[in-house]
């Protein structure tokens, strides 16, 4: 079925793209997973494509689209390599780059954003805690005032980009006897005294990421790195995850069509009992189920992104697409797994890592479960 939700610009810079992908990202893939982590050279090419800057002001650098679909061309050819690839570019660009947007003080917009733009500064969220996972209110990490500035103590865990990012956005509580309505935001850069980094986290998938915990021991930062307002760090976060949650649905649908797409083509050529797998009528039926979850899956997750360019979409439908998408993503990847037989099995075919990469989709960006609570909570009360 023909998309709508692309102009011709977007197809154009869609080229553009693919061929940064084919030019710069695949020739390192080995290397990168090998590394866990996306070379800074990566982020610097993609910083002089203009990749990196396209929802930020020209003055800083950047390209001034004025477009999120531009970012959606983005992360589906990088999710359509591999889903890791769309979160770790989408953290920057999608994640991070509205809280500098529209929360930042200027000081810090100057200091920061150009080297956002150019792949200098790259740059992390630190939400989640070790004992918190998707209760966000829960955060344990604490900023207390100290003449002008603040000192921060706590912990952040399971952190993509968090082992290389020059700049960290960090929730922390500032009234902790407020609860979620006493959490601030601040920027910390890479080598302020008291910030260490934990080893790369061992994940089951998604080698690419460089995913860490993250430590702040008596970390001092100035009043000009709180980004929004104080005490309302939390209502900021909640703003905002609609357009993250979007985002990963658009990777979670870009994933499961590349490696569709490449299963088809291994059924039409691998022969079993004298014919191509293909043809047995379990095998059709399975890829027309596949192929038919994943249209609609689409279509819905476009409707979603053409809302959200609209200034339309809310945390209900976002939550839709973030945990429709990924479930499908799953299965999609599942069945691919089965209709490649032993070799879905080996981690040299690209289906065998993706289907351990995508598991992580159901969990991550707020599980499923949450994703549920609020579609439901939405309903019935």
């Amino acid at each position: 079925m023909r998309r709508t939700v692309f102009e011709t610009d977007h197809e154009l810079f869609r080229e553009s793209v693919r061929e940064f992908v084919e030019r710069t990202l695949l020739p390192l893939d080995e290397d990168i997973r090998n590394e866990r982590m996306l070379r800074r050279e990566v982020w610097l090419e993609a910083g002089r494509q203009g990749f990196l800057g396209m929802q930020v002001p020209a003055e800083y650098g950047g390209q001034d689209a004025g477009d999120f679909r531009f970012n959606a061309v983005i992360g589906e050819e990088l999710a359509r390599v591999a889903v890791a690839y769309n979160s770790i570019v989408s953290i920057h660009v999608d994640i991070c780059a509205p809280y500098l947007l529209e929360l930042a003080t200027d000081e810090a917009k100057k200091k920061w954003l150009p080297g956002f733009c150019s792949g200098e500064t790259i740059t992390a969220i630190g939400m989640t805690e070790p004992s918190g996972g998707s209760d966000l209110a829960a955060l344990k990490t604490t900023a207390v005032r100290d003449g002008d500035s603040w000192v921060i103590n706590g912990s952040k865990t399971f952190i993509t980009n968090g082992g290389h990012a020059d700049l960290v956005i960090v929730a922390a509580k500032t009234d902790p006897e407020r609860g979620a309505k006493g959490i601030t935001l601040f920027g910390v850069e890479a080598g302020t005294p008291g910030f260490h980094r934990g080893t790369k986290l061992d994940k089951v998938g998604q080698p690419e990421a460089d995913t860490s915990e993250l430590f702040f021991e008596n970390v001092r930062v100035p009043d000009s790195h709180v980004i929004g307002e104080l005490n309302r760090g939390f209502v900021h976060m909640m703003e905002r995850l609609s357009q993250e949650r979007l985002s990963c649905a658009i990777g979670n649908v870009a994933h499961a069509r590349g490696v569709l797409e490449e299963t088809i083509e291994y059924v039409k050529e691998r022969k079993a009992f004298g014919q191509a797998i293909g043809a047995f009528q379990h095998n059709k039926f399975l890829v027309a189920e596949l192929i038919t979850k994943l249209d609609v899956a689409q279509a819905f997750v476009d409707q979603c992104l053409a809302a959200h360019v609209a200034g339309e979409l809310g945390a209900v439908d976002a939550s839709k697409a973030k945990y429709w998408s990924s479930d499908v993503q799953n299965q999609i990847i599942d069945g691919c797994v089965q209709l490649f037989g032993g070799y879905g099995y080996m981690r040299e075919y690209r289906v065998a890592r993706a289907w351990m990469d995508a598991r992580v989709t159901r969990i991550w960006a707020g599980s499923n479960e949450i994703m549920k609570e609020i579609i439901g909570r939405d309903a019935v009360l």
